[in-house]
């Protein structure tokens, strides 16, 4: 079967993520590595137009949600991986290459898939135990929004999802914890090149009608 052809969208975000070779870590300080991303996400959303809307880098990989309203995703992301793969295998004295394979994209379709994506990048730090709440991570873009460091990232309010994300108090529902079946759904969906819930002898996952 020959690889799906690949649809740039300018209006709908997309879920991206890519994780160091071999599932290894940067090999760099985790603070060295965060500059070296903000720092290359400041360019790429000027140079290409690409709108974050957020961003975490964790030990050996990273997640963002963002909307490229120039349809150029494949362009803006392979500048930014060939950059920052460049400075930190640089940096780090690396003698492979930085990222074990190109970036993986997940389009998201819906208000609703849109939060359930938003949650699992913010949440990713807590359920991997770096911290007690989504506000206690430092290399997240949510710390830049709630004024507690300097905005690093230049994050950009999603026009199209913001009227749904008001309805409810942001921070008491990032901490709010799933389910880990609902949290195991997401993450099956957002390895999808579309979002797409699992179904269950037949059955519509729950999560198609609720917030995670």
């Amino acid at each position: 079967m020959g690889r799906e052809i690949f649809q740039n969208h300018t209006e709908i975000p997309y879920h991206i993520t890519a994780r160091c070779i071999n599932r290894d870590w940067f090999s760099l300080d985790i603070e060295d590595v965060w500059e070296v991303m903000t720092r290359q996400l400041y360019f790429i959303n000027h140079a290409f137009n690409l709108r974050i809307h957020a961003f975490v880098l964790m030990s050996n990989h990273f997640h963002m949600i963002v909307r490229t309203p120039d349809a150029n995703l494949s362009d803006a992301m392979k500048y930014f991986m060939r950059e920052t793969s460049r400075e930190i295998t640089f940096l780090s004295g690396r003698i492979n290459q930085t990222y074990g394979s190109r970036f993986h994209r997940s389009l998201i379709h819906s208000p609703l898939y849109y939060l359930h994506a938003y949650k699992y990048v913010y949440r990713n730090p807590v359920e991997a135990g770096l911290c007690d709440h989504v506000e206690d991570y430092k290399y997240s873009s949510l710390q830049g929004l709630l004024g507690e460091t300097w905005l690093d990232v230049p994050v950009s309010e999603d026009d199209n999802w913001k009227d749904f994300l008001s309805r409810q108090n942001t921070l008491e529902w990032l901490n709010k914890k799933p389910s880990a079946e609902h949290w195991n759904q997401v993450a099956v969906a957002l390895k999808k090149t579309s979002f797409k819930l699992p179904r269950e002898k037949g059955k519509s996952s729950c999560l198609e009608e609720q917030v995670l």
